[in-house]
């Protein structure tokens, strides 16, 4: 079966002088997220647009982070790391993204791996759909025997949206499509002094079509890697650092003095804190968990440390140490427990060194061995 086929169109240099364009794609036809309305102050002085691309791109020339997607045009690397970057930090994503990769170099070892070993290799970064996901658009794709080309091609993988679609087309094939993520959306806002609440789906939208009207089409892949920078490491949320910011003389914020005002957003849900108890019942070298069904809801073929409830005839030992986690408005406090059970039951086993390092682990069972010292980061 033939390789993917990969983009061996070397980078352009970041001095582009390339005149505002209309936000069309390049087979044609209009922009798939741009559907009018207006497009913000900015993007009606294209002198203005044109600095702001070229004040960005060389600022991200010189100062942009070495990471390790970065150094790639292999669309499959990209969309492995656009997929791994959804609702996690980019310094948890580096290992796991280096180790992925060596595991699975290529689109058909991904797409042959078991379903256990993927999960296995994904066990730790959360959000599980997305390993399978990812998994189930290598399969395609390699049934189809290349990478797939084109925006529309791309935003039908599985577990792809609008951003990811954009990102990879961009980035491994010069596509002209504005990646807009959280980052740009504080970003975009900023720079036009958008007074709308960016949880508005109107006002993200247009916040869209200003960011599509800014790209570069001389590399859109380079400007959106900037805009996405700029973000992570400029225009923060709380504290953005104008005095050092690339565009600051451009953004209509600063010069209003609104850019610790925006963008504006809705009040956060109210927090839920929660505490359980998980226990950790030994037999020799031998470790008690369970395994979720494989047709449950959340986490389906995961292993996990039982919590109290689960043996309620157990009697606990001594607390070996505490943890938190965070999934959406809730916040966790485990505290792991050295305990041991008469009789589990049916339903639990007992799994040893090995199998602690091969079997998928849900996120709170591999924090739990990790703080007391069964597996390593």
């Amino acid at each position: 079966m033939p390789k993917p086929k990969q983009n061996s169109t070397a980078p352009e240099s970041h001095q582009s002088t390339k005149p505002v364009q209309n936000p069309t794609n390049q087979e044609g036809r209009a922009h798939p997220l741009v559907r009018g309305g207006p497009p913000g102050p900015t993007a009606q002085n294209p002198e203005k647009i044109n600095q702001i691309r070229t004040r960005l791109a060389a600022w991200y020339e010189s100062n942009a982070r070495p990471l390790p997607w970065r150094l790639t045009r292999d669309p499959y690397k990209i969309l492995v790391s656009e997929i791994m970057l959804q609702q996690t930090r980019v310094t948890a994503v580096i290992p796991y993204y280096e180790s992925f990769l060596t595991q699975f170099p290529t689109v058909h070892h991904l797409a042959a791996a078991p379903e256990s070993t993927l999960l296995a290799a994904w066990s730790g970064l959360g959000y599980y759909s997305r390993a399978r996901n990812l998994q189930k658009s290598a399969q395609i794709i390699a049934d189809q025997g290349q990478f797939p080309a084109t925006y529309p091609e791309i935003r039908d993988l599985p577990g792809v949206g609008d951003y990811t679609a954009a990102a990879v087309s961009s980035i491994a094939f010069g596509l002209p499509h504005a990646a807009v993520d959280g980052n740009v959306i504080r970003v975009t806002s900023r720079l036009s002094a958008e007074p709308g609440d960016i949880g508005n789906s109107k006002v993200r939208q247009k916040l869209t079509v200003f960011a599509q009207h800014l790209l570069d089409y001389a590399n859109p892949g380079r400007h959106n890697q900037a805009m996405m920078e700029l973000g992570a490491t400029i225009c923060l949320p709380r504290e953005p650092k104008c005095p050092i910011c690339p565009v600051q003389k451009l953004c209509s914020a600063r010069k209003q003095g609104l850019e610790r005002e925006l963008p504006v957003k809705q009040k956060q849900k109210e927090l839920f804190r929660v505490t359980r108890r998980i226990l950790l019942i030994q037999k020799r070298d031998k470790l008690l968990l369970w395994k979720r069904p494989i047709d449950s809801k959340k986490m389906a073929g995961f292993w996990e440390l039982p919590d109290a409830e689960m043996l309620p005839k157990s009697f606990e030992r001594e607390v070996l140490g505490q943890f938190r986690h965070s999934i959406t408005n809730h916040i966790y406090s485990f505290i792991v427990v050295r305990s041991a059970a008469p009789s589990p039951g049916a339903g639990f086993s007992w799994l040893d060194q090995q199998g602690l390092t091969t079997e998928p682990l849900s996120t709170t069972t591999r924090k739990a061995l990790q703080v007391v010292k069964l597996i390593n980061k």
